[in-house]
């Protein structure tokens, strides 16, 4: 496993030329282009690496999967999903055109940056920074690594070109979807800087792949609430290619537009990835080309 891993990187790097850092947030462009990184962590406890797998990246939509658990917790299924739709799009994460086309005026799921908003005003605390200190607990547990935090350069970064974002939470506010505004703003600013690395990653994809039970054997996330999040993103995780990613991949993997994907494999194992070079759909170019090769060689497919 460790020499296919190896051999993996080394095919797929090139192809990182083929995408592009991520721009809009100013702090990602910094990011080497050429960068590559996988972990695997395996049902019986073993973690394979190659490539740079040892970087520190944020979580940027990663973070959807897990404020999108907390919500559920906190509200239960019925109620966020008054709020935010179960459907995919086929239109970018981005884009505020679903917003005004359809009725109600929802987002049409929780992995898209509108619905993520939703959700994430969604997460029960006195502040911001107590509603912070639950996205980031759970990120630890599900990993294992306490020491996780947030990038404050990328976070400020964010938070001072965020403007579509900003455009997206008054428009829903104006329909009562989103009521404090700023603070919501704020939380999901700060939840997309979140700094992980591949190793952090694929733990927190086991964690998934066990139903919600981590490494360490604890039960940090309700069974139920495991599947529906892992259905999330086999419909929605990988922005509008979910589809083409369901028949090539067929794993259920988030990604995120600093280059990582966070893929879990019911049962077997967890895989972090990390390659900040993006296709046009803001996945990593070469990252789902890996992913591509891993399932075909390992039968990973869920289908």
């Amino acid at each position: 496993m460790q020499a296919f891993l190896e051999k993996m990187v080394q095919k797929h790097r090139p192809q990182a030329g083929e995408g592009k850092v991520a721009d809009y947030i100013p702090e990602l462009s910094r990011q080497n282009s050429a960068a590559l990184g996988v972990s695997v962590y395996t049902s019986n406890g073993e973690t394979f690496s190659a490539g740079d797998c040892s970087v520190q990246y944020s979580l940027q939509s990663i973070s959807k999967v897990i404020t999108l658990i907390i919500a559920l917790m906190d509200w239960g299924p019925e109620k966020v999903f008054e709020r935010v739709g179960m459907e995919p799009t086929g239109n970018p994460f981005n884009a505020i055109s679903d917003l005004e086309l359809y009725s109600p005026k929802k987002p049409l799921n929780p992995m898209i940056n509108s619905g993520a908003l939703v959700v994430s005003s969604m997460i029960e605390g006195l502040s911001v920074e107590e509603r912070l200190e639950r996205v980031l607990k759970l990120v630890q547990d599900m990993s294992g690594n306490p020491d996780i935090g947030v990038d404050e350069a990328v976070y400020h970064s964010e938070r001072a070109t965020g403007y579509r974002n900003r455009s997206m939470a008054y428009f829903l506010k104006e329909f009562g979807v989103i009521e404090d505004v700023e603070a919501t703003l704020e939380l999901y600013f700060r939840q997309c800087a979140i700094s992980v690395t591949c190793n952090d990653l694929s733990r927190m994809g086991f964690c998934l792949s066990r139903h919600g039970e981590n490494a360490a054997g604890q039960q940090v996330i309700p069974r139920s609430l495991a599947r529906l999040v892992k259905t999330f993103m086999v419909t929605c995780g990988m922005y509008n290619a979910s589809g083409a990613f369901a028949i090539q991949v067929g794993i259920p993997a988030k990604s995120g537009v600093s280059g990582g994907i966070m893929a879990s494999v019911p049962n077997r194992m967890g895989i972090g990835v990390y390659g900040p070079a993006l296709d046009e759909k803001g996945n990593s170019y070469a990252g789902v080309r890996l992913l591509q090769d891993l399932s075909r060689e390992w039968n990973l497919s869920i289908f």
